[in-house]
């Protein structure tokens, strides 16, 4: 067998491992972060269990890190005393980026981790089936559940070859995203197999899998080898090592083959990722901002480059440079290396090891700024400045332009190629990862003002009567559905609160006309809800009336949040119909029929009907109609 089927293999608990089929599995490790794990914990604190049911449960505290109010601090100190109470680590703040540190500190090859971030798959560079998921099943993983999952198709990504000088991980990735875009992992695990393999660290193997999410792919895994083993023992962690390789007579569902010794430097524009062209193509563009950083280019590999390249160079006048190292591990060894004060005397600002600019919490690009950016999406809206012109790049070309001040070809300047040895050791200081008391009686967990109740469902009959509130077209992202960024982002344990921002760049109006709707009904086209695993994308919806959402096709992660907040979730049988169907139309949904796999859609307005249908299991059905998972499952526990 391959990889992918191995680690499933091992953690089956239920259903038959063909593509397409629901099965469930048994997950080892959890991971959350602070703009998601605020209300996965008072998720997993209304299940009444009292500890953790995993191997290894981390808490991070990566995302809302400005604490220009009390609204941040507050729920760090809630998710710091309900790790302590409930038997998960903590991960202050300051100690870096959630999948960096678990790379460094907790990933295992061979075990199974899902976190609250669509990053999570970062882990899969170690040869971890590593999958982003929503808040609610972070908590139901904790609580010793089942994890559901439709079996994915295992796509064989072959490489070769072996990359020149200034070409990265980040191009590879690009690459495949040129190709199959934001659509094309849909249903599928990203394999990485072939020669070209061994010729990537670690870290590099980590941006690539990082980045998989953007393909829309379940997880993305590279083997765990000889290189695995060394990055584990420099991590003081050379136990945790398994070798993970695919069978010499092993099969996949399909081949992607990439010769890395022709890839180019590339670059994604505004504002998908898949939007990829070769950096030489559109040379000569001015540049206003570059940032290095976030969960996808900020290992010590990709900091020191920049340190490398910058080195007796200034950044252009015209240009302002930001950094977010990816933990303090790396923080630390860039300071011991003097490699710290070669950027600080490029005149580059270093910023927290946090997520930051990257979800536009800071370092917003002024009006109309072209950015360029070393992470991993570049939706409308998503820096915090709607007008910016957000790009995609590796460091090296990030560094590029902030030397010339415009989009400019790294390999064009006369710079020596940057070089990091992978023996680099590292000080290993986990003090800023709090234990779980061994007292947990003793704690008592804090609760500020700006945490509320969680909504409830009370779960729908046999016949949804609304409005359809909204029409959208193809690839509307969690980002448009729910976004982020410093005046959003403390919300997250304030559904009331943060549910007066839906839509708000696409359609400023849509939480006033939702609730006059009483009964609210979405319209979309394919690939809707791709992006973060952010749950609140279904959860605040569902706070203003929605009730189900029809559409040409879903992203994974938020079709399964719908499900887990009892939204229903519909595809059209005919493409064609949804040309039929216009904003502030009365439909009516006739759920009679469910379990058949479709369903009738009356539109009362117009007087007309057509057929809907689903994938949903019997047991999705039932979640649904009770309201979601949370009280579904609380049935039997």
């Amino acid at each position: 067998m391959n990889v992918t089927r191995k680690i499933i293999e091992e953690h089956l608990i239920e259903g038959k491992m063909v593509p397409g089929e629901k099965i469930a599995i048994r997950i080892d490790q959890t991971l959350t972060q602070d703009a998601t794990g605020t209300m996965a914990y008072l998720q997993f604190e209304a299940l009444g269990i009292p500890r953790v049911k995993t191997e290894l449960s981390v808490s991070y505290v990566d995302h809302n890190m400005l604490q220009s109010g009390f609204m941040n601090a507050d729920d760090h100190a809630f998710l710091q005393s309900i790790a302590r109470k409930s038997g998960i680590k903590f991960s202050r703040p300051g100690n870096g980026i959630c999948h960096q540190v678990h790379l460094e500190r907790f990933g295992v090859p061979g075990k199974t981790l899902v976190g609250s971030d669509s990053h999570t798959p970062t882990a899969g560079g170690l040869g971890m089936m590593a999958i982003g998921v929503g808040g609610l099943d972070v908590a139901l993983s904790m609580a010793g559940q089942k994890f559901y999952l439709t079996m994915p198709e295992v796509v064989e990504v072959r490489l070769t070859g072996k990359l020149n000088d200034f070409v990265s991980a980040k191009d590879v990735i690009l690459e495949l995203l040129r190709r199959l875009s934001v659509k094309g992992g849909v249903g599928k695990v990203m394999e990485f197999t072939g020669p070209g393999v061994e010729t990537l660290t670690v870290p590099e193997r980590a941006t690539i899998t990082n980045m998989g999410a953007e393909l829309g792919a379940t997880t993305s895994l590279f083997p765990s080898d000889k290189t695995t083993k060394r990055f584990l023992e420099i991590q003081g962690r050379g136990r945790d090592w398994r070798e993970m390789k695919t069978d010499a007579d092993s099969s996949y569902d399909d081949l992607v083959e990439i010769n890395l010794s022709v890839l180019e430097p590339l670059i994604a524009q505004p504002h998908m990722p898949d939007q990829v062209v070769k950096v030489k193509e559109i040379e000569g563009k001015p540049v206003q901002q570059v940032v290095v950083g976030s969960c996808t280019n900020s290992s010590y590999k990709d900091i020191s480059a920049v340190a490398q390249m910058l080195r007796g160079r200034k950044v252009h006048e015209n240009v302002s440079m930001g950094l977010l190292p990816g933990s303090k591990q790396v923080l630390r060894k860039i300071t011991q290396t003097g490699e710290l004060d070669t950027i600080l005397a490029a005149g580059v600002r270093v910023l927290e090891s946090s997520c930051g600019a990257c979800i536009g919490m800071g370092f917003s690009p002024g009006t109309d700024g072209v950015t360029l950016r070393t992470f991993n999406r570049n939706f409308l809206g998503r820096t915090g400045t709607k007008s910016a012109l957000a790009h995609l790049c590796s460091p090296e070309v990030a560094v590029a332009a902030a030397i010339t001040g415009e989009i400019a070809d790294p390999r064009t300047l006369g710079i020596p190629k940057p070089f990091v040895d992978d023996e680099t050791t590292f000080d290993i200081d986990d003090s800023m990862i709090l234990e779980p008391a061994e007292n947990p009686d003793d704690i008592e967990i804090v609760r500020g003002p700006n945490i509320q109740p969680l909504p409830i469902n009370e779960g729908i009959g046999n016949k949804i009567k609304g409005t359809t509130v909204l029409k959208t077209g193809d690839n509307i992202t969690t980002d448009h559905i729910m976004p982020a960024g410093a005046k959003i982002l403390p919300l997250r344990s304030n559904v009331p609160e943060i549910s007066k921002h839906v839509f708000e760049v696409i359609d400023p109006d849509f939480p006033e006309r939702a609730k006059a709707a009483g009964t609210g009904i979405i319209i979309g086209g394919e690939n809707y809800g791709q992006g973060s695993s952010r749950e609140h994308a279904a959860l605040a919806p569902m706070y203003l009336g929605i009730r189900a959402k029809l559409v040409k096709s879903f992203a994974r992660i938020h079709l399964a949040n719908l499900i887990n907040f009892g939204i229903m979730p519909l595809t059209f049988k005919n493409p064609d119909d949804y040309d039929s169907i216009d904003q502030g139309d009365k439909l009516e949904i006739d759920l009679n029929t469910i379990r058949t796999g479709e369903v009738e859609v009356r539109n009362i307005t117009k007087g007309t009907a057509f057929k809907a249908e689903h994938q949903l299991s019997d047991r999705e059905i039932d979640i649904v109609k009770a309201g979601g998972a949370l009280g579904y499952v609380k049935k039997f526990i």
